[in-house]
């Protein structure tokens, strides 16, 4: 369980715990460390937290991962395998994002003008490109939401969303996690934004936040997918998947 006056962020204090009991010999070389599930349980955090200790630590050098079997502590474990801070995750950068851009979309659609309109719609056809060409370069994504927070006409607006932008790629972990969900396939999805594309035209700042927030929302969830290492884990979501789709049958 992790201290909750600790100061620093949770997947540091999971990542510096982690540490400690391989320091110790708790989890010997090789050894398996327990599941996602059964970590967030024993640290009182969410998946989400532990995924990013887990992926802290193998940045680190001291565990690896391996498809389809868990975490295992590296064979030959750096000595001084640092405690440092590896800045901001994936997941709690999306999620700062979410709820910033979503309230960004809210008010860009009760103040966007036609030319801005039209500046994002050609941005759309460009990120279809890329996804065509399967050279993904997050340029065409990163103007698409740029666009809307400059839509916004507040300049504050528009530096904190090209900041949070800029974050991704200066923290060791985000872009680490980020790369990793882009070699599994991780593009920007169209349709969706399209749909905030089609409540800015509208000028229903209520649907542009739903679906910005919508968007963002799926971008963490194929994150999680992307990062996912322990088998039993997949092997469950693949059995509830096939009980709803046995169930959306029976219904017929």
């Amino acid at each position: 369980m992790i201290n909750q006056i600790d100061t620093r962020k949770l997947y540091v204090q999971v990542a510096d715990s982690i540490t400690a009991s391989i320091k110790s010999g708790e989890y010997p070389s090789g050894a398996r460390l327990s599941s996602e599930r059964e970590l967030a349980v024993a640290f009182k955090v969410s998946r989400t937290t532990i995924r990013e200790a887990m992926i802290a630590l193998e940045i680190r050098g001291l565990v690896e991962a391996r498809p389809g079997s868990g975490i295992y502590v590296s064979d030959h474990p750096p000595p001084q395998a640092g405690a440092e801070d590896l800045d901001i995750g994936a997941f709690e950068l999306i999620e700062a994002r979410r709820l910033f851009e979503g309230e960004a979309a809210a008010l860009a659609a009760a103040l966007i003008t036609d030319e801005q309109l039209q500046e994002i719609e050609v941005i759309l056809g460009d990120m279809a490109n890329e996804n065509a060409r399967k050279q993904y370069e997050e340029m065409a994504d990163r103007s698409f939401h740029l666009a809307i927070a400059r839509a916004t006409r507040n300049t504050a607006i528009t530096t904190v969303v090209e900041i949070l932008w800029d974050m991704r790629y200066k923290s060791t972990l985000c872009a680490d996690m980020l790369e990793r969900a882009r070699r599994a396939g991780l593009r920007p999805r169209v349709g969706e934004h399209r749909r905030i594309f089609t409540a800015l035209r509208q000028r229903n700042p209520k649907a542009a936040r739903r679906a910005m927030r919508d968007h963002l929302r799926r971008v963490i969830d194929a994150i999680l997918a992307a990062t996912e290492t322990d088998a039993a884990d997949r092997a469950r979501k693949k059995a509830v998947s096939k009980r709803n789709e046995y169930t959306r049958r029976l219904s017929v």
